[in-house]
């Protein structure tokens, strides 16, 4: 598995980030009640991460995915382009994006962490973990 690009974040945005964990939507509330804690197969995900120049929703390092909730104001034409173009460079770093809508999260939560658990499943076939390092750092590579 090749190494991952180094991410880097405006440290502008800390403030901003945390402005917004303190804040959240309703569906944001909703949706890190069933993400929090390692609840979604063991995976550790962090609200209100930045990235690059970006804030996500929701993020995994482990999983290179960024979640993101969108509320009506994203439904706006001009909203959706940027969003795109905010897609687009954060893609950029190697990372994945789901997208849901709030009210799909306030309706079927359920559904929507199917939707992740799907999304692992995938990504757990097509990046087997590392071997474990032997003694001295090298990896055994079996023959």
């Amino acid at each position: 598995m090749s190494t991952p690009k180094r991410i880097y974040y405006n440290p502008k945005l800390k403030e901003l980030a945390r402005e917004f964990r303190n804040n959240p939507t309703l569906s944001e509330k909703l949706f890190w009640q069933r993400l929090k804690n390692k609840q979604i197969m063991g995976y550790d995900f962090h609200r209100q991460k930045p990235i690059g120049n970006y804030i996500v929703d929701f993020y995994c390092f482990q999983l290179m995915l960024a979640i993101e909730i969108d509320g009506l104001i994203h439904q706006s034409e001009d909203v959706k382009f940027r969003d795109y173009i905010r897609q687009d460079k954060i893609e950029d770093y190697g990372l994945k994006f789901l997208r849901f809508s709030d009210k799909e999260v306030e309706n079927n939560i359920n559904g929507v962490i199917m939707t992740i658990e799907d999304f692992i499943v995938d990504f757990e076939m097509t990046h087997p973990p590392n071997p474990p390092l032997n003694r001295g750092g090298i990896v055994a590579i079996p023959c």
